[in-house]
């Protein structure tokens, strides 16, 4: 059940961050997923134990889970964009 839970939020995470870097068209559904499960993995593993909460991939699902992986979703993909275009947009 926690797999699923983290595809779920892992594709809405992934595609609210598409949408906030506007590279929404360029994506798919499965680029989606992909964005905000590595975004929630990075987030879990820098974030989290500086603020304390659990990360969403422990199938812990809060707001402060979902907000940090947001965050790292948004944040890999302006590091993306960053190489990609030379800007981070």
């Amino acid at each position: 059940m926690g797999i699923i839970l983290l595809l779920v939020v892992g594709g809405l995470i992934g595609w609210v961050a598409s949408l906030i870097m506007r590279t929404d068209g360029q994506q798919g559904i499965i680029l989606n997923v992909v964005v905000g499960i590595v975004g929630a993995l990075l987030a879990g593993f820098i974030v989290t134990p500086l603020i304390g909460g659990a990360p969403i991939t422990s199938g812990e699902l809060s707001i402060q889970s979902v907000l940090v992986s947001l965050i790292g979703a948004v944040v890999l993909l302006a590091i993306v964009n960053l190489f990609r275009r030379g800007s981070v947009r």
